[in-house]
């Protein structure tokens, strides 16, 4: 059309356009005519290659919300978006690897809020981080008015995905190397969360066994009583070409959506409406299905709170013959809630469970619910909020452990840190944001940083160098990783007493290869170690130790500490070089390294 609009115009000769497209179909590319000044740079530059910036495992879908995509009320399917998540993060694992992924596990997603028909699901997944053969991929979804133009965020979730090769062999990946502070703060905490999902289990059972091991139903006045075994649903799903990726295997995404709608289903038989998904608990998958298999599809409601309920999930595959055993692919835990016309959660009937495997369920959905509201607290929690302790408790160690590691690698991969000092080997960096001022430092010492790392993180040990710390007694030691100590400080001149701490120190070894030793400090609180009159009890934000090694025998320490109001004063007092405390505590923390390794060394 464009070429015989050329003709017409006068553009170009008939015989022109001949001669150019003889000409391309011999494989030249010279155009009919010459272009115009400006032209071909406007032609280049709508086809310029994305910024170098940019992550290049990063992959984006844009989809229109269609009626063939809704639910009754007209908002998009959440099976959907949950295969529509999976797609955008399988692409974005297969860039980095280069070869086939499949899921492996999907992290607890919140739902904030539902999409209508007409507006634009906007998905973004890029690789946070990889190791050996799994990677885990962030994923940010958000919704788009296509009238208003507005924006709203809808959740964020984290995946993992395994690399195959030839045979379902596991494929060994290449390291990915964060650019922006954004994917160096990822990057960094991704080891954590993947710590925090190796123990997910642990922490279930540590709970329910603490916990009597007798159900005891929850009662509520006017509340109508059904038994669980109504709510149970049953369905079969045949696995056909389009369910399934270039390999065969099943998309995680497609079995997640059949699974959320059995669920949907046993739901909708507790309270008779049509219920609202709003969160998805963290699951594995065990195995694959492939094109042909049999996906049995099974759903029941686990326990009905006041306002919320939990659905478990299995599905289960078989092949062609019934005689063969079933192969568990995946079990999920859903909650849902049912709202009114203001948008309102509703109450809900109660759930009466089967006798044993039901009370079983019954007792692990009360457990998973209060492990729900600990890690959401926990990882929600602002820091600008008071109190800054978190009380102790097992239940949740495993994520104050995880937001105590998680804050200080943020910290630490903040990108504006200013040097403010530097006195012969020590080096004071400050770091400026909103409320807070932190401060970093750091300086070369001849020592192994293994050794380094089991004589920083033992706070007993620390009075020996720094003479702010008077002592420190272990209160628990939680594990190998995480201890509770409660320290006492000396008494500063503004304060007629000392000060005292309790606080949670969690060690981690690197990772991998750039990794840094931590060692990370936070306040707890412990109902043991109440504040007395006796101490003026003080609270550390965020801080802790990174150590790098240089060499075999050389290492970076440095030291992070986000200022409390209380220990501001004494910061500024050193950044602005009124104080040489800060120096003088580091030169001390040098010569207890050094003096200490040899001992250490002998102790191996």
């Amino acid at each position: 059309r464009c070429l015989l609009k050329m003709v017409k115009e006068n553009i170009v000769a008939p015989e022109e356009i001949l001669r150019f497209c003889c000409n391309g179909l011999q494989g030249s590319t010279s155009p009919p005519r010459a272009q115009e000044p400006g032209e071909q740079e406007e032609t280049l530059g709508t086809m310029e290659s994305p910024s170098p910036t940019r992550n290049p495992t990063e992959v984006q879908m844009s989809q229109l919300v269609l009626p063939c995509h809704t639910n009754h009320h007209g908002k998009l399917s959440t099976g959907q978006l949950l295969k529509w998540i999976d797609t955008t993060a399988c692409l974005s694992a297969e860039r980095h690897a280069g070869c086939p992924c499949v899921t492996a596990s999907m992290d607890d997603i919140y739902f904030e809020h539902t999409i209508s028909v007409g507006q634009v699901v906007n998905i973004k997944a890029k690789v946070n981080r990889a190791f050996n053969s799994s990677m885990e991929v962030g994923i940010q979804v958000s919704y788009e008015d296509l009238c208003s133009g507005k924006h709203c965020s809808i959740c964020k979730a984290y995946a993992t995905f395994v690399a195959q090769g030839p045979s379902g062999s596991k494929v060994k990946l290449k390291p990915l190397t964060p650019q922006t502070e954004e994917e160096k703060i990822e990057h960094s905490i991704a080891a954590e969360r993947r710590r925090m999902r190796l123990v997910h289990k642990d922490t279930l059972k540590d709970l329910l066994t603490q916990s009597p091991h007798k159900t005891e139903l929850e009662t509520r006045d006017g509340s109508m009583v059904v038994p669980a075994e109504k709510t149970r649903v049953e369905s079969v799903e045949l696995v056909l070409p389009p369910h399934a990726n270039h390999q065969g295997n099943t998309f995680g995404g497609q079995i997640m959506a059949w699974m959320e709608n059995v669920a949907t289903i046993a739901a909708s038989r507790l309270c008779h409406a049509h219920p609202t998904l709003r969160a998805i608990e963290m699951f594995h998958f065990r195995g694959p299905s492939q094109v042909g298999d049999r996906l049995v599809l099974k759903a029941i409601v686990n326990n009905a709170f006041k306002n919320s309920m939990e659905v478990g999930v299995c599905a289960e595959a078989y092949g062609q013959e019934m005689s063969v055993s079933r192969r568990h692919i995946n079990s999920a835990f859903m909650t849902f809630e049912v709202l009114d016309q203001e948008g309102q959660p509703r109450t809900l009937p109660m759930v009466a469970p089967e006798p044993g495997e039901g009370e079983r369920r019954y007792r692990e959905a009360s457990a998973r619910k209060k492990i729900r509201l600990d890690r959401k607290y926990v990882f929600c929690c602002k820091q600008t909020e008071v109190p800054l302790s978190v009380p102790w408790d097992q239940s949740n160690k495993v994520y104050l452990s995880y937001n105590n590691v998680s804050a200080l690698k943020t910290l630490v991969a903040k990108a504006n840190w200013a040097l403010a000092r530097e006195k012969e080997k020590v080096r004071i960096y400050t770091l400026e944001e909103d409320m807070f001022l932190s401060f970093r430092i750091e300086m070369s010492v001849r020592i192994a940083a293994a050794q380094a790392f089991s004589l920083l993180s033992d706070l007993r040990r620390r009075h020996e160098w720094d003479s702010h710390y008077s002592s420190a007694e272990l209160v628990q030691q939680v594990d190998d990783d995480d201890m509770i100590y409660h320290v006492v400080s000396q008494t500063l001149s503004c304060e007629n007493k000392p000060q005292d701490f309790v606080i949670l120190a969690s060690r981690r070894k690197p990772c991998s290869k750039g990794d840094p030793y931590v060692v990370a400090f936070r306040s707890v609180t412990l109902p043991t170690h109440p504040a007395t009159a006796g101490f003026t009890r003080a609270e550390t934000l965020c801080s802790g130790f990174c150590i790098w090694p240089e060499s075999e025998e050389t290492s970076k320490v440095a030291y992070y500490n986000r200022a409390t109001p209380g220990y501001l004063n004494y910061v500024t007092t050193n950044v602005v070089g009124l104080s040489s405390s800060f120096c003088a505590t580091f030169e001390a923390c040098e010569k207890f390294l050094l003096k200490n390794k040899e001992d250490l060394i002998v102790r191996l």
